[in-house]
């Protein structure tokens, strides 16, 4: 009889822990390439989930992409969760503008912003390229295609007048790649639109070849955030890289980097990671400089695209929103 019991048992305790297995859900956040900030911010973000997955029956696992643009395509596919995007294509992909152009993405839904992004633009010091202008005849590194710094070098541009196609020799390879292919000689400069400091740049700035940040002068960075609201004047901080050669930090251009997802994931598994992480603000502030300035009020800035209800409720229960 004991012996039955205890079968017993052990079927209950089976059936109940498949059960349990057969309700977990499983949220993947896309980020961006290793060396920058996407990709370590995701996989805090996942870690903070995932320390309370039994309680939340939630998995989150972090995957390195393309980029923004490939994160917005993949969300409206279903194939991810959850991605970050920078405020200005979460803004183009929501109103159907530039890579998506006619087809707006109404189902894709904001959560919260997270760390400032500077259009950075690293130039060898041997091809005197000291302004905007000088960049004509250069090769030129703009991003490669799905990247939010190729938009963003794109609108740089044509603020400039400078035709890409006729005035440049324009690459289009991924940032973990150009710090290398400048000191190689390859290309004469790059650019990157990324939080600071950053691994590709101080690889960049640690070779034997000098470089220098271009700065972009106010009269561009004016007219650049007056043709787009979701660009703002930034900063780029020459602290954090001791071989570069400029002296003083470089005027530049920016975007935030936000978290976005799709209407269609549920609003319980938003809410609970919105909370997590609005909860456990000083974790992710200490994970990188970058994400140092982050605060419960300018985590709600750049955000373009309706908020998705999971984020709503909770900025809404601790007084966020009216």
């Amino acid at each position: 009889m004991k012996k039955l019991s205890v079968w017993i048992l052990a079927l209950a305790l089976l059936v109940f822990v498949g059960g349990d297995a057969l309700a977990v859900q499983y949220v993947t956040i896309g980020t961006g390439g290793v060396t920058g900030v996407y990709y370590p911010t995701g996989g805090a973000i996942s870690k903070l989930i995932n320390k309370k997955r039994r309680e939340y029956n939630l998995r989150m696992t972090v995957e390195s992409t393309g980029g923004s643009v490939f994160n917005v395509n993949a969300l409206m596919n279903g194939d991810l969760e959850m991605g970050v995007v920078q405020s200005d294509l979460q803004w183009q992909a929501y109103n159907g503008k530039g890579e998506w152009d006619g087809v707006p993405q109404k189902k894709l839904r904001a959560m919260f912003a997270i760390h400032p992004e500077a259009v950075t633009i690293l130039a060898a010091e041997d091809k005197n390229i000291r302004s905007v202008a000088d960049l004509k005849g250069k090769i030129v590194n703009i991003g490669a295609p799905g990247t939010g710094q190729r938009v963003n070098a794109m609108d740089f541009f044509k603020a400039a007048g400078i035709d890409v196609d006729k005035d440049l020799q324009a690459e289009g390879i991924k940032p973990a790649e150009a710090a290398s292919m400048l000191q190689d000689g390859r290309i004469d400069a790059f650019f990157y639109t990324v939080g600071h400091p950053n691994g590709s740049i101080k690889e960049a700035v640690a070779g034997a070849r000098k470089v220098n940040f271009v700065p972009v002068d106010e009269a561009l960075v004016a007219k650049l955030t007056a043709d787009q609201p979701y660009y703002a004047p930034a900063t780029i901080p020459v602290g954090p890289y001791p071989g570069v050669v400029n002296k003083e930090d470089v005027p530049t251009f920016g975007v935030k980097a936000t978290i976005c997802t799709s209407a269609d994931v549920p609003a319980d598994i938003i809410y609970t990671i919105t909370k997590e992480v609005f909860e456990n603000i000083d974790e992710l502030r200490d994970l990188h400089p970058a994400l140092g300035v982050l605060t419960r009020e300018n985590m709600l800035q750049g955000l373009s695209a309706p908020l998705h209800p999971g984020a709503e409720k909770y900025f809404r229960e601790v007084g966020l929103l009216q």
